[in-house]
């Protein structure tokens, strides 16, 4: 039985400023049903206030604490073995490590380095997040999303062009924390108390919002208001967030 429903964001919930058609209320639908939701977000820059805020403007039903990005994934992961951090990305990639009882040190003394979306990323900080990689800091990636939808229909670079860059440099691959890796899934789970099984989870990209959800155990359905133009044979899916409604009415 499906108790909770994992949405991807760009793409999936909206694109832009602007929602998916038929997302606010096919959402509104999921909650007065009894499902529990939550955002999936390999946006590691995200703050969970801010996404909530824009939803909201949308339309959208949220709260900040249905938030999971890629950013607070990381800091959760990292915050297992490391306290001293070297961070490549973001403001919203800074709280979330700061939040989750890390510090944020200059990469010669990190000893973990995680590599997000970075508006500033410049050949600079691609030296020296390398050097520190080089040297024994253990490589985080945030996500491998190398674009990411934006208003009229462009796409912008991701945070996977940069980590593409740091790999480049350093010889290291990272540990990716972000869809397709099934952390964020696992993570939302342990906190709503569902089993994995138990979540319908929609996103528009195969490769890392449908791959995410079989990693982690989850039913995967994909939409068509992002980056996918077709559902693969064997795939669930629809064209908008409504196809979701009409399953779990029929299942």
């Amino acid at each position: 039985m499906i108790r909770a429903i994992f949405l991807d964001l760009d793409g999936t919930v909206y694109r832009g400023s602007e929602a998916c058609p038929d997302a606010a209320d096919s959402i509104a639908e999921f909650i007065r049903r009894g499902f529990a939701v939550r955002y999936i977000t390999n946006n590691s820059g995200a703050r969970p206030e801010s996404v909530r805020a824009k939803l909201v403007r949308m339309g959208v039903p949220s709260q900040p604490d249905w938030v999971v990005t890629s950013g607070m994934a990381a800091a959760k992961e990292i915050a297992h073995s490391f306290h001293k951090v070297g961070v490549v990305g973001n403001p919203g990639l800074m709280e979330s490590m700061i939040e989750a009882g890390l510090t944020i040190v200059p990469y010669c003394d990190a000893e973990a380095v995680v590599v997000g979306l970075c508006f500033e990323f410049d050949f600079t900080i691609l030296q020296e997040a390398s050097d520190a990689i080089r040297n024994g800091a253990v490589f985080y990636a945030t996500n491998l999303d190398k674009t990411y939808p934006y208003d009229g229909g462009r796409f912008a670079p991701g945070a996977g062009s940069l980590i593409a860059a740091v790999v480049a440099a350093s010889g290291v691959d990272p540990i990716v924390v972000g869809k397709p890796q099934p952390t964020m899934a696992w993570q939302a789970c342990d906190e709503l108390g569902v089993e994995p099984r138990e979540v319908l989870f929609v996103g528009d990209r195969i490769e890392t919002d449908l791959d995410c959800a079989l990693a982690a155990g989850c039913l995967p359905w994909l939409v068509l208001t992002g980056v996918s133009s077709e559902i693969p044979d064997g795939v669930l899916g629809s064209e908008t967030l409504a196809g979701v409604l009409d399953y779990l009415e029929n299942s």
